[in-house]
């Protein structure tokens, strides 16, 4: 009889011994070949290395998680050094390497990606600081990577911009997102730009917000519409560009359902069994005026282009979920998840309710 580590070497060994197969080959539009190996997981070595600019933030992270658990090498720029620590575990020994990085700096943008065959370009900025001005990320920043990826030779280039982007919008936010966009296809002809929709999560400040700051969402008393997508889809879509290699154009990514404001807060509400907010509805030249003056102070608070953005509906054009590979999640299904915190002691394991939808 074969004892159970003698079975466990041996099944190691026929893993270790088999054959690739067809899908195990990629080839890019460079005709560069990327060849992946080893079971599944973790520990696999999918023969892509990318770079995500914008690790760090709300999305990224969740993206690095998802390249790195495929076994891919994913170089993670960064600006502060415990900013990228919780990066470094979601990949095997060697294949989370963080490069300190400026988006002003060309040398250091360059030498992020040089070894790069797709980049992901995921900066961007909710308010803006003395530093940096919306112009200065989402267009200038964004026209640096991809023309220094388009002189480096790397293959592919996903860049994400908003549901929203427009030139004609109101929202300054918004108008930089979208000339960030035209400014991308000039330098990069090729690149995939994604348009996600609110995404909603651990670290969000959509829901969290709603359960701590009601008062900001009840202007346009509660009407404007959003279409909340979940950041693991989102993050599963942009991980699954990686096997289409040839995907240039658009792809916009909206959540299932369109929402309104007065609804959501319903939802937090209910969910998190607290009496809803009786603040009064902030006229907007008052809103403007506290956002305003919320400037003053050095941490982030609500933003004068923030409020306007409290305005506007979310665009009504069809998902390419399908295109991706993602099936979007309904949010009442993951909610309670992210906002059960907010429950106190005794209503801590309540049943989960929600409002009636509007008709």
């Amino acid at each position: 009889m074969l004892s159970a580590s003698h079975v466990l070497r041996v099944q190691r060994v026929a893993v270790s011994r088999g054959t690739r197969a067809l899908h195990d080959l990629v080839t890019l539009p460079d005709r560069k070949p990327i060849i992946s190996h080893g079971t599944p997981g973790y520990s696999a070595v999918s023969g892509h290395v990318v770079t995500v600019f914008g690790c760090t933030g709300f999305l990224g992270r969740y993206l690095v998680s998802k390249l790195a658990r495929m076994g891919t090498q994913v170089i993670v720029p960064y600006r502060e050094e415990d900013e990228k620590r919780h990066l470094k575990p979601m990949g095997d020994l060697g294949q989370i390497i963080s490069m300190e990085w400026d988006i002003r700096n060309e040398n250091q943008i360059a030498e992020c990606l040089r070894h790069s065959d797709i980049v992901y370009n995921l900066v961007g900025r909710e308010y803006e600081t003395k530093n940096f001005k919306y112009s200065d990320v989402h267009v200038s920043g964004a026209e640096r990577i991809a023309k220094i990826a388009a002189q480096a030779g790397v293959s592919r280039l996903v860049h994400v911009s908003h549901l929203n982007a427009s030139t004609s919008s109101a929202s300054h936010f918004y108008r930089t997102k979208a000339e960030g966009e035209e400014r991308v296809r000039d330098a990069f002809p090729a690149a995939t730009i994604v348009r996600p929709g609110r995404m909603y999560g651990c670290e969000d400040k959509f829901l969290n917000n709603m359960a701590s700051w009601p008062i900001w969402w009840k202007l346009n008393h509660g009407e404007t519409k959003i279409r909340p997508v979940h950041v693991m889809d989102v993050a599963q879509a942009l991980s699954n560009l990686m096997t289409i290699p040839q995907f240039s154009g658009t792809i916009s990514l909206p959540g299932p359902r369109t929402l309104t404001t007065e609804y959501l807060l319903d939802m937090v509400s209910s969910l998190t069994y607290t009496p809803p907010s009786s603040a009064p509805v902030l006229p907007k030249s008052l809103a403007l005026a506290l956002a305003k003056v919320a400037q003053a102070p050095w941490w982030p608070l609500i933003s004068p282009d923030e409020v306007e953005r409290r305005y506007i509906d979310d665009v009504d054009v069809p998902g390419d979920w399908e295109a991706v590979g993602v099936t979007p999640d309904e949010i009442e299904n993951l909610a309670i998840t992210y906002l059960r915190r907010y429950r106190s002691a005794e209503n801590f394991v309540r049943p989960v309710v929600f409002p009636a939808r509007s008709s």
